[in-house]
């Protein structure tokens, strides 16, 4: 009886093995045929046969923010190929994202293969509504972040000491969020609130990005 009900044990063992591989590779071959979808799809909207993108509304898209894994940073050409992509379809303003600056340190590089972009802190009042085929370009890294708001409160810090002395240290010693967005932007770290940030790399988070500027973002 022991012996029957071993065996038992041992072909149900087996068999929810050969099911769970049959799961399994029901899954394998469900995302790869998802992956040739996506792949065939993508050659067919890049060639122009298919128009996915032909009733894109690009005008609601104001500021685009992409974030990349900084291995991924040293494939300039494909960064490039990205922002050219992004010109053809109406974007008008991106920040380019790193951890480590790369992109920041390329930029002139990645600005000279692009004719028709401007760097964002460069471009005036007159470049806010731009022709379809111009871009301007933002590049930061993670000093833009923490190392910025270090700089700021330092910044309001120093005014503060300042004011010890005045009558108006009662209502200017508590800070509010405007105190803080006119110190990021006097140390020159205040861009504007990207409405959706494309973050490249293997981990599922902004990567130091800095904080206070996705309040109200989309991320993907």
């Amino acid at each position: 009886m022991q012996k029957v009900y071993s065996w038992a044990c041992q072909i149900g063992n087996l068999g929810l093995w050969i099911i769970w591989l049959l799961i399994h590779f029901a899954v394998d071959l469900w995302y790869f045929a998802l992956h040739i979808a996506c792949a065939i799809e993508s050659y067919l909207i890049s060639s122009g046969i298919l128009k996915r993108y032909k009733a894109l509304d690009i005008d609601k898209l104001r500021y685009l923010a992409i974030v990349i894994e900084s291995e991924e940073a040293y494939h300039i050409p494909a960064v490039i190929q990205l922002l050219q992509w992004l010109v053809d379809i109406g974007v008008k303003h991106v920040c380019l994202y790193d951890a480590e600056g790369i992109l920041k340190k390329s930029k002139e590089s990645i600005l000279g293969k692009l004719n028709n972009a401007t760097l964002f802190e460069e471009a005036g009042e007159s470049n806010l509504l731009l022709d379809h085929k111009h871009i301007t370009l933002e590049f930061a890294s993670f000093p833009d972040g923490k190392e910025a708001v270090a700089k700021a409160a330092n910044l309001l810090f120093m005014k503060y000491v300042k004011l010890g002395g005045s009558g108006k240290i009662q209502e200017e010693k508590i800070f509010t969020e405007a105190h803080m967005s006119e110190a990021l932007r006097a140390v020159g770290c205040k861009g504007p609130e990207p409405d959706l940030l494309f973050v490249y790399g293997p981990v599922r988070c902004h990567l130091g990005f800095p904080a206070w500027r996705i309040r109200y973002t989309e991320i993907v």
